[in-house]
């Protein structure tokens, strides 16, 4: 079923893996888990979409700050899972939710003082979930999310992945107060590490190393974590709703990544900065309105 609650504004890249990507037990579990799909069709209309999975997600979410003590983590992972149909095969994104806490704490953690961080967390709170955390880790060193999420923005480095003709639109409900639809790119990972490699080496060749090669090789080795069969989605989420025009059919700022990229290998620098300016002041605006009152 569709829902109406507005999704947090960010954006997700996920990956979502065929059922034999997975180890036994879990295997077992996640096909049993797909058999219960509404109508036992995943791609069915009946099915949960991911946007209202997300929503779920962001409201359990607020109800774990807003406890006291404030739940940084939920204790048990997530039984869940996007699910979706690939060349007639099922493949799954399980939704990893307390992993994803415990690696966004971490992130905080690199970015921030403690000071800083203990005016939202009590210290106890946070050094209980940092422990947990490092606990579970040294029990699963080969267990990565399946899951990126930025705020505000989509990072240049994930729209690499993508093709323009690879956009997924879904419309609007009738309900105008649900939004303007829902905004998706999907590939299968042979192309999506096939992109990133190739911009990679027209990026080394031509610009210094900086933020969006690091950035870039990070995706790269993120991806080849996973099965070569799987599909790789970039859902915009809540952040279809803060697009300048309104309408998603319009953004394109895969294209305007992927002829940045093209230009810089052809050595039409004056082509390449004007994509890349178009990409920049269209994220510049969105973001900005994270300060706005």
């Amino acid at each position: 079923m569709r829902t109406s609650v507005v999704a947090p504004y960010a954006a997700y890249l996920r990956v979502y893996e065929p059922l034999a990507a997975f180890p036994e037990p879990e295997r077992e579990r996640w096909a049993a888990y797909v058999a219960t799909q509404p109508t036992g069709t995943p791609a069915s209309p009946e099915a949960p979409s991911p946007a209202g999975l997300t929503a779920q997600e962001h409201r359990s979410g607020l109800e774990n700050l807003l406890a006291t003590p404030p739940v940084i983590a939920p204790p048990h992972e997530s039984e869940d899972a996007y699910v979706h149909v690939l060349d007639g095969v099922t493949v799954i994104c399980p939704r990893q939710t307390r992993l994803r806490c415990w690696t966004a704490l971490a992130e905080l953690r690199r970015e921030y003082p403690a000071a800083v961080l203990d005016v939202f967390w009590p210290r106890m709170v946070i050094d209980q979930a940092h422990v947990e955390h490092e606990r579970w880790k040294s029990a699963h060193p080969d267990v990565h999310p399946h899951i990126h999420s930025s705020t505000w923005h989509v990072p240049v480095r994930w729209f690499v992945l993508f093709a323009p003709e690879e956009r997924v639109l879904v419309p609007a409900a009738e309900d105008a107060s649900a939004g303007p639809g829902e905004l998706y790119y999907r590939t299968p990972m042979v192309q999506a590490r096939r992109r990133v490699a190739r911009a990679l080496k027209v990026l080394r060749e031509t610009v210094e190393d900086g933020a969006l090669i690091t950035g870039l090789e990070n995706v790269g080795r993120w991806l080849e974590e996973f099965h070569p069969r799987a599909l790789v989605e970039l859902d915009y989420g809540g952040l279809v709703r803060l697009l300048g025009t309104g309408d998603p059919a319009t953004e394109n700022s895969v294209a305007d990544v992927a002829e940045g990229i093209a230009a810089l290998g052809s050595g039409d620098g004056a082509r390449a900065s004007a994509a890349y300016r178009r990409i920049t002041e269209r994220w510049q605006s969105v973001r900005a309105l994270e300060h706005a009152s």
